[in-house]
Protein backbone atom coordinates (compact mmCIF):
# COMPACT_ATOMS: atom_id res chain seq x y z
CA UNK A 1 0.00 0.00 0.00
CA UNK A 2 1.42 3.17 -0.85
CA UNK A 3 1.09 5.95 1.48
CA UNK A 4 0.30 9.53 0.36
CA UNK A 5 2.92 12.49 1.24
CA UNK A 6 0.26 14.57 3.37
CA UNK A 7 -0.01 17.78 1.66
CA UNK A 8 1.09 21.50 3.45
CA UNK A 9 -1.30 23.26 4.98
CA UNK A 10 0.54 26.70 3.90
CA UNK A 11 -0.93 27.72 1.14
CA UNK A 12 1.34 27.98 -2.01
CA UNK A 13 2.46 32.24 -2.71
CA UNK A 14 0.69 33.33 -5.65
CA UNK A 15 2.71 34.07 -8.81
CA UNK A 16 2.13 38.07 -8.55
CA UNK A 17 2.75 37.60 -4.41
CA UNK A 18 6.16 35.62 -5.27
CA UNK A 19 7.18 38.70 -7.86
CA UNK A 20 6.39 41.10 -5.33
CA UNK A 21 8.46 39.58 -2.72
CA UNK A 22 11.65 39.02 -4.99
CA UNK A 23 11.56 42.24 -6.60
CA UNK A 24 13.78 45.18 -5.13
CA UNK A 25 12.05 47.94 -2.57
CA UNK A 26 11.23 51.13 -4.15
CA UNK A 27 12.30 53.93 -2.46
CA UNK A 28 9.13 54.67 -1.12
CA UNK A 29 8.66 51.28 0.48
CA UNK A 30 12.06 51.37 1.49
CA UNK A 31 11.88 54.86 3.46
CA UNK A 32 8.07 53.72 4.77
CA UNK A 33 9.95 50.47 6.35
CA UNK A 34 12.38 52.46 8.18
CA UNK A 35 9.88 54.88 9.59
CA UNK A 36 7.67 52.30 10.70
CA UNK A 37 10.83 50.85 13.17
CA UNK A 38 11.71 54.79 13.98
CA UNK A 39 8.14 54.86 15.31
CA UNK A 40 8.32 52.32 16.56
CA UNK A 41 11.83 53.20 18.83
CA UNK A 42 10.08 56.44 19.43
CA UNK A 43 7.14 54.81 21.18
CA UNK A 44 8.98 51.98 22.96
CA UNK A 45 10.95 55.21 25.04
CA UNK A 46 7.22 57.44 25.09
CA UNK A 47 5.27 54.50 26.29
CA UNK A 48 8.38 53.31 29.07
CA UNK A 49 8.83 57.21 30.16
CA UNK A 50 4.83 57.58 30.56
CA UNK A 51 4.28 54.16 32.91
CA UNK A 52 6.83 55.50 34.85
CA UNK A 53 6.38 58.60 35.17
CA UNK A 54 9.40 59.97 34.21
CA UNK A 55 9.55 60.99 30.51
CA UNK A 56 12.76 61.14 28.28
CA UNK A 57 11.34 63.93 26.73
CA UNK A 58 8.21 64.84 24.72
CA UNK A 59 6.87 62.71 21.59
CA UNK A 60 7.98 65.89 19.61
CA UNK A 61 11.25 66.44 20.92
CA UNK A 62 11.92 62.82 20.22
CA UNK A 63 10.94 62.27 16.83
CA UNK A 64 12.61 65.51 15.88
CA UNK A 65 15.79 64.34 17.46
CA UNK A 66 19.14 64.08 15.54
CA UNK A 67 18.51 59.88 15.31
CA UNK A 68 15.32 60.15 13.41
CA UNK A 69 15.77 60.60 9.57
CA UNK A 70 12.79 60.42 7.97
CA UNK A 71 11.05 62.61 10.38
CA UNK A 72 7.63 63.69 8.81
CA UNK A 73 6.59 60.14 8.30
CA UNK A 74 7.70 59.40 12.21
CA UNK A 75 6.07 61.96 13.34
CA UNK A 76 2.57 60.76 11.57
CA UNK A 77 2.89 56.95 12.62
CA UNK A 78 3.96 58.08 16.23
CA UNK A 79 0.97 60.19 16.61
CA UNK A 80 -1.99 58.16 14.57
CA UNK A 81 -0.89 54.93 16.14
CA UNK A 82 -0.03 55.49 20.07
CA UNK A 83 -1.60 52.74 22.11
CA UNK A 84 -1.24 50.51 25.18
CA UNK A 85 -0.09 47.35 22.51
CA UNK A 86 2.76 46.19 20.61
CA UNK A 87 4.21 49.65 18.82
CA UNK A 88 5.28 48.01 15.59
CA UNK A 89 2.66 45.67 15.11
CA UNK A 90 0.02 48.36 15.61
CA UNK A 91 1.78 51.11 13.46
CA UNK A 92 1.76 48.62 10.73
CA UNK A 93 -1.83 47.67 11.35
CA UNK A 94 -2.50 51.41 10.65
CA UNK A 95 -1.06 51.53 7.56
CA UNK A 96 -2.83 48.12 6.33
CA UNK A 97 -6.53 49.88 7.26
CA UNK A 98 -6.23 53.60 7.59
CA UNK A 99 -2.70 54.69 5.77
CA UNK A 100 -0.58 53.30 2.55
CA UNK A 101 -0.75 50.63 0.61
CA UNK A 102 1.80 47.61 2.10
CA UNK A 103 3.84 45.01 -0.71
CA UNK A 104 4.79 41.91 0.52
CA UNK A 105 8.04 43.84 0.09
CA UNK A 106 9.61 44.37 3.85
CA UNK A 107 10.29 42.76 7.12
CA UNK A 108 8.75 39.83 9.37
CA UNK A 109 6.03 42.15 10.88
CA UNK A 110 4.51 43.55 7.20
CA UNK A 111 4.63 40.25 5.79
CA UNK A 112 3.18 38.14 8.61
CA UNK A 113 0.13 40.73 9.14
CA UNK A 114 -0.62 41.49 5.36
CA UNK A 115 -1.97 38.15 5.14
CA UNK A 116 -4.56 39.12 7.86
CA UNK A 117 -6.13 42.22 5.65
CA UNK A 118 -9.04 40.58 5.12
CA UNK A 119 -9.26 39.74 9.18
CA UNK A 120 -8.07 43.55 10.36
CA UNK A 121 -10.94 44.99 8.17
CA UNK A 122 -13.31 42.50 9.12
CA UNK A 123 -12.72 43.71 12.89
CA UNK A 124 -13.07 47.69 11.53
CA UNK A 125 -16.27 46.75 10.00
CA UNK A 126 -17.91 44.85 13.22
CA UNK A 127 -16.56 48.09 15.58
CA UNK A 128 -18.62 50.57 13.41
CA UNK A 129 -21.69 48.67 12.94
CA UNK A 130 -21.38 48.06 17.30
CA UNK A 131 -21.43 51.83 17.45
CA UNK A 132 -23.93 52.25 14.85
CA UNK A 133 -22.16 54.96 12.91
CA UNK A 134 -20.95 54.52 9.26
CA UNK A 135 -17.61 55.91 9.06
CA UNK A 136 -14.42 56.42 11.54
CA UNK A 137 -15.33 60.56 11.43
CA UNK A 138 -18.59 59.51 12.78
CA UNK A 139 -17.45 57.88 15.37
CA UNK A 140 -15.21 60.11 17.10
CA UNK A 141 -16.80 63.54 16.17
CA UNK A 142 -17.83 63.93 19.44
CA UNK A 143 -14.57 63.96 20.72
CA UNK A 144 -12.99 66.71 17.64
CA UNK A 145 -11.30 69.63 19.78
CA UNK A 146 -11.78 72.98 18.28
CA UNK A 147 -9.15 74.10 16.05
CA UNK A 148 -6.65 76.69 17.43
CA UNK A 149 -3.34 78.29 15.62
CA UNK A 150 -0.45 78.80 17.94
CA UNK A 151 2.14 81.06 16.48
CA UNK A 152 5.69 79.51 16.17
CA UNK A 153 8.50 81.24 19.09
CA UNK A 154 12.19 80.82 18.44
CA UNK A 155 14.18 82.26 21.19
CA UNK A 156 17.90 83.19 19.76
CA UNK A 157 20.67 82.38 21.43
CA UNK A 158 22.85 85.30 22.32
CA UNK A 159 26.06 83.16 22.85
CA UNK A 160 25.64 82.10 19.14
CA UNK A 161 23.90 84.65 16.99
CA UNK A 162 22.82 88.01 17.37
CA UNK A 163 19.15 88.90 17.27
CA UNK A 164 19.22 91.24 14.26
CA UNK A 165 20.81 88.81 12.48
CA UNK A 166 18.84 86.01 13.30
CA UNK A 167 15.72 88.23 12.69
CA UNK A 168 17.13 88.91 8.97
CA UNK A 169 18.38 85.62 8.39
CA UNK A 170 14.80 84.16 9.22
CA UNK A 171 12.79 86.98 7.87
CA UNK A 172 13.91 85.98 3.82
CA UNK A 173 11.51 83.01 4.26
CA UNK A 174 9.30 83.80 7.10
CA UNK A 175 7.42 86.78 8.25
CA UNK A 176 9.07 86.73 11.72
CA UNK A 177 8.99 89.71 14.06
CA UNK A 178 10.00 90.29 18.07
CA UNK A 179 8.33 89.55 20.98
CA UNK A 180 7.39 93.00 22.65
CA UNK A 181 7.78 91.49 26.64
CA UNK A 182 10.78 88.58 26.38
CA UNK A 183 13.67 89.63 25.00
CA UNK A 184 15.80 87.50 22.75
CA UNK A 185 12.22 86.08 21.43
CA UNK A 186 11.26 85.72 18.19
CA UNK A 187 7.52 85.36 16.54
CA UNK A 188 6.52 83.19 13.11
CA UNK A 189 3.22 82.39 11.88
CA UNK A 190 1.31 79.15 12.62
CA UNK A 191 2.92 75.68 11.70
CA UNK A 192 6.02 77.13 10.39
CA UNK A 193 8.13 74.48 10.64
CA UNK A 194 11.76 75.28 11.44
CA UNK A 195 13.01 71.64 12.87
CA UNK A 196 15.84 71.16 9.97
CA UNK A 197 16.22 74.96 10.04
CA UNK A 198 20.20 75.77 9.62
CA UNK A 199 19.62 77.84 13.08
CA UNK A 200 18.59 75.49 14.48
CA UNK A 201 20.39 72.35 13.51
CA UNK A 202 23.94 74.88 14.93
CA UNK A 203 22.01 75.96 17.93
CA UNK A 204 21.80 79.72 17.03
CA UNK A 205 18.12 79.47 18.04
CA UNK A 206 16.54 77.33 19.89
CA UNK A 207 12.81 76.60 19.14
CA UNK A 208 11.05 77.56 22.80
CA UNK A 209 7.52 78.72 23.60
CA UNK A 210 6.94 82.47 24.88
CA UNK A 211 6.03 81.41 28.47
CA UNK A 212 9.09 78.96 28.54
CA UNK A 213 11.19 81.68 28.20
CA UNK A 214 10.18 84.19 30.54
CA UNK A 215 11.41 81.92 33.17
CA UNK A 216 15.03 82.59 32.72
CA UNK A 217 14.28 86.26 32.28
CA UNK A 218 12.34 86.59 35.09
CA UNK A 219 15.63 85.09 37.47
CA UNK A 220 18.08 87.59 35.08
CA UNK A 221 21.23 86.09 36.78
CA UNK A 222 24.19 88.69 35.82
CA UNK A 223 27.16 87.58 34.41
CA UNK A 224 29.63 86.03 36.76
CA UNK A 225 27.36 85.28 39.35
CA UNK A 226 27.40 81.25 40.13
CA UNK A 227 23.60 80.03 39.42
CA UNK A 228 21.92 76.92 40.08
CA UNK A 229 19.64 74.96 37.52
CA UNK A 230 17.97 72.53 40.38
CA UNK A 231 15.88 70.58 37.83
CA UNK A 232 17.09 71.16 34.50
CA UNK A 233 16.67 68.77 31.38
CA UNK A 234 15.99 68.80 28.96
CA UNK A 235 17.85 72.21 29.00
CA UNK A 236 16.17 75.18 27.20
CA UNK A 237 16.28 77.28 30.32
CA UNK A 238 19.76 76.23 31.41
CA UNK A 239 21.21 77.56 28.26
CA UNK A 240 18.71 80.53 28.55
CA UNK A 241 20.36 81.15 31.81
CA UNK A 242 24.09 80.77 30.07
CA UNK A 243 23.02 83.60 27.49
CA UNK A 244 21.80 85.87 29.84
CA UNK A 245 25.16 85.50 31.55
CA UNK A 246 27.00 86.04 28.54
CA UNK A 247 28.89 82.83 28.95
CA UNK A 248 30.14 84.15 32.70
CA UNK A 249 30.01 82.80 35.64
CA UNK A 250 28.88 79.31 36.73
CA UNK A 251 25.61 77.34 36.29
CA UNK A 252 25.05 74.49 37.70
CA UNK A 253 22.79 72.26 35.69
CA UNK A 254 21.38 69.60 37.96
CA UNK A 255 19.42 66.77 37.09
CA UNK A 256 17.98 63.29 38.90
CA UNK A 257 16.84 61.30 35.93
CA UNK A 258 19.63 59.72 34.02
CA UNK A 259 17.76 59.04 31.11
CA UNK A 260 17.39 62.66 30.43
CA UNK A 261 21.22 63.55 31.20
CA UNK A 262 21.96 62.76 27.95
CA UNK A 263 19.38 64.79 26.35
CA UNK A 264 20.98 67.59 28.89
CA UNK A 265 24.53 67.46 27.90
CA UNK A 266 23.18 67.61 23.91
CA UNK A 267 21.62 70.85 24.55
CA UNK A 268 24.64 72.18 26.58
CA UNK A 269 26.62 71.23 23.57
CA UNK A 270 24.19 72.57 21.06
CA UNK A 271 23.73 76.14 22.36
CA UNK A 272 28.26 76.00 22.65
CA UNK A 273 27.90 77.38 26.93
CA UNK A 274 30.69 76.56 28.16
CA UNK A 275 29.94 77.60 31.85
CA UNK A 276 27.45 74.90 32.49
CA UNK A 277 28.67 72.05 35.20
CA UNK A 278 25.81 68.88 34.52
CA UNK A 279 25.40 67.29 37.81
CA UNK A 280 23.52 64.10 38.13
CA UNK A 281 22.18 63.95 41.52
CA UNK A 282 19.34 64.70 43.77
CA UNK A 283 18.57 68.79 43.93
CA UNK A 284 17.24 67.89 47.89
CA UNK A 285 20.13 66.08 48.59
CA UNK A 286 22.22 68.88 48.20
CA UNK A 287 23.73 70.33 50.96
CA UNK A 288 23.40 74.15 51.20
CA UNK A 289 26.36 74.51 53.66
CA UNK A 290 28.76 72.56 51.36
CA UNK A 291 31.20 75.30 50.33
CA UNK A 292 30.64 73.95 46.66
CA UNK A 293 27.44 75.81 47.15
CA UNK A 294 28.28 78.54 49.14
CA UNK A 295 28.35 81.43 46.56
CA UNK A 296 25.30 80.11 45.08
CA UNK A 297 23.21 83.72 44.09
CA UNK A 298 20.34 82.40 42.20
CA UNK A 299 18.35 79.00 41.63
CA UNK A 300 15.99 78.36 38.79
CA UNK A 301 13.37 75.70 40.44
CA UNK A 302 11.58 74.05 37.43
CA UNK A 303 10.09 70.88 39.35
CA UNK A 304 8.38 68.32 37.95
CA UNK A 305 4.83 68.47 37.58
CA UNK A 306 1.51 67.32 36.02
CA UNK A 307 2.74 69.50 33.06
CA UNK A 308 -1.58 70.11 32.66
CA UNK A 309 -0.22 73.63 30.74
CA UNK A 310 1.02 72.10 27.99
CA UNK A 311 -0.68 68.71 27.59
CA UNK A 312 -1.98 69.65 23.71
CA UNK A 313 1.26 71.08 22.77
CA UNK A 314 3.26 68.20 24.08
CA UNK A 315 1.02 65.72 23.10
CA UNK A 316 0.25 64.05 26.08
CA UNK A 317 -2.95 63.69 25.79
CA UNK A 318 -2.24 60.69 22.83
CA UNK A 319 -0.37 58.89 25.89
CA UNK A 320 -2.26 56.08 28.12
CA UNK A 321 -1.63 58.23 31.32
CA UNK A 322 -4.01 60.99 29.72
CA UNK A 323 -6.62 58.55 27.94
CA UNK A 324 -9.36 58.89 30.73
CA UNK A 325 -9.06 62.63 31.01
CA UNK A 326 -9.24 62.50 34.84
CA UNK A 327 -7.07 64.11 37.24
CA UNK A 328 -5.48 61.86 39.37
CA UNK A 329 -5.68 63.82 42.40
CA UNK A 330 -3.27 61.51 45.03
CA UNK A 331 -0.62 61.78 41.85
CA UNK A 332 -1.17 65.72 42.06
CA UNK A 333 -0.78 65.75 45.80
CA UNK A 334 2.28 63.52 46.14
CA UNK A 335 3.69 66.55 43.41
CA UNK A 336 2.55 69.36 45.07
CA UNK A 337 4.04 67.81 48.37
CA UNK A 338 7.54 67.14 46.47
CA UNK A 339 7.31 70.81 44.49
CA UNK A 340 6.98 72.55 48.57
CA UNK A 341 9.69 70.77 50.03
CA UNK A 342 11.86 71.45 46.95
CA UNK A 343 11.16 74.95 46.92
CA UNK A 344 11.88 75.70 50.74
CA UNK A 345 14.94 73.56 50.24
CA UNK A 346 15.84 76.63 47.05
CA UNK A 347 15.45 79.19 49.99
CA UNK A 348 17.70 77.89 52.58
CA UNK A 349 20.66 78.25 50.24
CA UNK A 350 22.69 81.45 52.44
CA UNK A 351 24.01 83.09 49.83
CA UNK A 352 21.00 83.01 47.33
CA UNK A 353 19.33 86.33 46.24
CA UNK A 354 16.64 85.43 43.61
CA UNK A 355 14.71 82.19 43.98
CA UNK A 356 12.01 81.89 40.39
CA UNK A 357 9.51 78.52 40.90
CA UNK A 358 7.96 77.89 37.88
CA UNK A 359 5.77 74.88 36.73
CA UNK A 360 3.94 73.97 33.38
CA UNK A 361 1.02 73.24 35.19
CA UNK A 362 -2.93 75.10 35.15
CA UNK A 363 -3.78 73.28 39.21
CA UNK A 364 -3.66 75.47 41.97
CA UNK A 365 -2.63 72.80 44.38
CA UNK A 366 0.57 73.28 42.15
CA UNK A 367 1.13 76.31 42.28
CA UNK A 368 -0.47 78.72 44.42
CA UNK A 369 -0.98 76.47 47.07
CA UNK A 370 2.68 75.64 46.52
CA UNK A 371 3.98 79.30 47.25
CA UNK A 372 1.77 79.98 50.04
CA UNK A 373 2.85 77.18 51.94
CA UNK A 374 6.43 78.57 51.70
CA UNK A 375 5.35 82.17 52.67
CA UNK A 376 6.67 81.93 56.33
CA UNK A 377 9.66 80.39 55.49
CA UNK A 378 10.88 82.60 52.83
CA UNK A 379 9.99 85.61 55.16
CA UNK A 380 12.60 84.53 57.94
CA UNK A 381 14.89 84.09 55.02
CA UNK A 382 14.10 87.48 54.41
CA UNK A 383 12.44 87.00 50.77
CA UNK A 384 9.42 88.41 49.70
CA UNK A 385 7.45 88.41 46.20
CA UNK A 386 8.22 90.53 43.42
CA UNK A 387 5.91 90.82 40.27
CA UNK A 388 7.27 89.48 37.46
CA UNK A 389 7.09 91.44 33.96
CA UNK A 390 4.40 93.97 35.38
CA UNK A 391 3.02 94.78 32.16
CA UNK A 392 1.42 91.17 31.70
CA UNK A 393 -2.15 91.06 32.33
CA UNK A 394 -3.12 87.46 34.01
CA UNK A 395 -1.54 87.26 36.95
CA UNK A 396 -2.21 84.87 40.54
CA UNK A 397 -5.63 83.00 41.28
CA UNK A 398 -6.75 85.48 44.27
CA UNK A 399 -6.26 82.79 47.02
CA UNK A 400 -3.79 84.92 49.02
CA UNK A 401 -3.50 88.68 49.85
CA UNK A 402 -0.16 88.63 47.35
CA UNK A 403 -1.00 86.42 44.69
CA UNK A 404 -1.14 89.40 42.35
CA UNK A 405 2.81 89.16 42.86
CA UNK A 406 2.91 85.87 40.65
CA UNK A 407 2.66 85.32 36.71
CA UNK A 408 0.02 82.93 34.79
CA UNK A 409 -0.22 82.05 30.98
CA UNK A 410 -3.40 80.28 29.96
CA UNK A 411 -3.13 77.38 27.76
CA UNK A 412 -6.01 78.58 25.90
CA UNK A 413 -5.37 82.17 24.94
CA UNK A 414 -1.74 81.86 25.53
CA UNK A 415 -1.18 78.64 23.91
CA UNK A 416 0.38 77.28 26.79
CA UNK A 417 -0.60 77.12 30.64
CA UNK A 418 2.57 78.60 32.89
CA UNK A 419 3.30 79.53 36.38
CA UNK A 420 6.30 81.27 37.59
CA UNK A 421 7.09 83.47 41.20
CA UNK A 422 9.51 85.43 42.17
CA UNK A 423 11.75 85.64 45.46
CA UNK A 424 14.15 88.04 46.12
CA UNK A 425 15.95 88.78 49.19
CA UNK A 426 14.63 92.42 50.36
CA UNK A 427 18.25 93.38 50.73
CA UNK A 428 18.87 93.33 47.35
CA UNK A 429 16.21 94.40 45.38
CA UNK A 430 16.84 97.97 43.83
CA UNK A 431 16.53 99.62 40.87
CA UNK A 432 17.46 96.97 38.73
CA UNK A 433 14.60 95.20 39.03
CA UNK A 434 12.25 97.94 37.09
CA UNK A 435 15.10 97.33 34.37
CA UNK A 436 14.76 93.80 33.75
CA UNK A 437 10.91 94.34 33.93
CA UNK A 438 10.18 93.58 37.74
CA UNK A 439 8.13 95.31 40.06
CA UNK A 440 8.69 95.47 43.52
CA UNK A 441 5.68 95.51 45.53
CA UNK A 442 6.86 96.60 49.01
CA UNK A 443 4.22 94.63 51.03
CA UNK A 444 5.56 92.36 53.42
CA UNK A 445 4.29 89.35 52.79
CA UNK A 446 0.86 87.71 53.99
CA UNK A 447 -0.17 84.50 54.35
CA UNK A 448 -3.56 85.61 55.34
CA UNK A 449 -6.27 83.63 52.96
CA UNK A 450 -9.01 85.41 51.36
CA UNK A 451 -12.17 83.34 51.38
CA UNK A 452 -12.72 81.95 47.58
CA UNK A 453 -13.25 78.38 46.18
CA UNK A 454 -10.25 76.59 45.15
CA UNK A 455 -10.11 77.45 41.08
CA UNK A 456 -9.63 74.90 38.78
CA UNK A 457 -8.66 77.68 36.18
CA UNK A 458 -9.66 75.90 33.01
CA UNK A 459 -11.59 72.99 32.42
CA UNK A 460 -9.75 70.29 31.10
CA UNK A 461 -12.45 68.55 28.70
CA UNK A 462 -12.27 72.67 26.77
CA UNK A 463 -8.49 72.62 26.30
CA UNK A 464 -7.94 73.55 22.75
CA UNK A 465 -5.69 71.43 20.53
CA UNK A 466 -3.52 72.38 17.25
CA UNK A 467 -5.22 71.27 14.48
CA UNK A 468 -2.27 69.92 13.34
CA UNK A 469 -2.72 67.35 15.53
CA UNK A 470 -6.21 66.92 15.78
CA UNK A 471 -6.51 64.32 12.79
CA UNK A 472 -3.85 62.29 14.91
CA UNK A 473 -6.76 61.99 17.82
CA UNK A 474 -9.40 61.01 15.70
CA UNK A 475 -7.08 58.23 14.49
CA UNK A 476 -6.16 56.92 17.86
CA UNK A 477 -9.44 57.26 19.44
CA UNK A 478 -11.27 54.69 16.44
CA UNK A 479 -7.57 52.65 16.67
CA UNK A 480 -8.19 52.33 20.31
CA UNK A 481 -11.24 51.14 20.62
CA UNK A 482 -10.34 48.67 17.40
CA UNK A 483 -7.45 46.87 19.74
CA UNK A 484 -10.51 45.23 21.35
CA UNK A 485 -11.19 43.66 18.20
CA UNK A 486 -7.85 42.92 17.06
CA UNK A 487 -6.50 41.40 20.51
CA UNK A 488 -8.76 38.84 20.03
CA UNK A 489 -8.29 37.28 16.31
CA UNK A 490 -6.16 34.48 16.30
CA UNK A 491 -2.67 34.93 14.42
Amino acid sequence: MVRKKALSSKPKPSAAAEKSENRRPSNAERSAYFARREAAKVLRSVLQGDAQRQAVGSIKSLVYGPSVKNKKATFALVCQTLSRQEELIYIIVYDILFGQEISLVGGDAEKFLIGRKNALQSALAKLLVRKKVRSIEDLIDFYQPPDVSKPCCVRVNTLKADVDCALLELGKQFTVRKDDIVPDLLILPPHTDLHNHPLVLNGSVFLQGKASSMVAAVLAPKPGWEVLDACSAPGNKTVHLAALMRGKGKIIACELNKDRIKRLEDTVRLSGATNIEVLHGDFLNLNPKDPSFSKIRAILLDPSCSGSGTTAQRLDYLLPSHATDVTDTERLKKLSAFQKKALAHALSFPAVERVVYSTCSVNQIENEDVIMSVLPLATSHGFQLVTPFPQWHRRGLPVFRDSENLLRTDPIEDQEGFFIALFVKKSNINDSEEQNGIRNNPRTISTQKRHFKRYSHVNRKNILMPAVYSGALKIWTSFHLLSVYISGIQF
